[in-house]
């Protein structure tokens, strides 16, 4: 049984195509690496599988079982959470306040209550080597760091299948050879882990499994351990097309925060 299955999703945007009859499945206790170029269809399929679009038809499984996910806040009921390109964090707040923000009366249980979610969040980002200072202001943190908070709200609500939407964009090599590290803990703690991406070089280091899409289909997928570089590059195929659409989720950043805190 897969942790995650989507079957025959179809998802259309007026008269584009976004996505085209993709099936894909993911499995726990893996990194599973969802490879394709700009307007590839791939983030708008863990768009769909996040809440943020609905599919136009197909279905959704998790562990088996059927599921509708209607928004933000259905996907993080189920154990779903998305770690978006464009962050979802309030400047003025600090990295704690951010992370517990959408908690009922989470701000008015005094100061010993958000001292005691500062240790609670400390020892979850450590567990994972994800290491950033909980009381300081968004504004004041580093690109980086804000990712590392992305990541530990998504843990602190209790993800068990996490999406990182092209993660290594904005991070220096070092790094990114860190969040590598925090993905293989993740995988570890029997998660599936799916990380959307166009580097193939990324790809080899930390999948365990690749599925790679092109034009809003699924052209492979294959098990890393089945495959090198060069293959895995002649299945990508490093076909760009300038006219495709780029559908990844524009509005990730206003309704998943929406769905997250209502």
């Amino acid at each position: 049984m897969h942790a995650i299955e989507m079957r025959r999703i179809v998802k259309q945007f007026g008269s584009v195509v976004a996505n085209d009859h993709v099936d894909f499945t993911a499995g726990a206790g893996e990194i599973h690496a969802l490879l394709g170029e700009n307007g590839a269809g791939k983030s708008t399929m863990m768009c769909m599988l996040s809440g943020v679009y609905r599919p136009t038809s197909g279905e959704i499984l998790l562990r088996g079982e059927q599921v509708r996910i209607r928004s933000p806040k259905d996907a993080a009921k189920l154990g779903v959470g998305m770690v978006f390109q464009n962050f979802r964090l309030v400047a003025t707040l600090t990295a704690a306040e951010n992370i517990v923000l959408g908690e009922r009366s989470s701000f008015w249980r005094g100061p010993n209550w958000m001292k005691n979610k500062q240790r609670e969040i400390k020892g979850l980002a450590q567990k994972f080597g994800l290491d950033f200072p909980v009381d300081r202001p968004i504004w004041q943190l580093s690109v980086g760091e804000q990712q590392r908070v992305e990541i530990v709200k998504t843990l602190y609500r209790g993800a068990q299948f996490i999406i990182l939407d092209e993660p290594t964009s904005v991070l220096t090599p070092g790094e990114a050879d860190q969040l590598f590290e925090t993905l293989r803990t993740m995988k570890a703690e029997g998660k599936t882990v799916i990380v959307t991406t166009h580097k193939l070089k990324e790809v080899m280091a930390v999948a365990d499994r690749i599925s790679v899409m092109r034009k809003g289909k699924m052209i492979h997928a294959i098990d890393k351990n089945d495959t090198n570089e060069k293959r895995a590059g002649q299945a990508y195929g490093r076909q760009r097309d300038r006219r495709a659409a780029r559908t990844a989720c524009p509005n990730a950043r206003k309704d998943a925060a929406r769905g997250q805190s209502a």
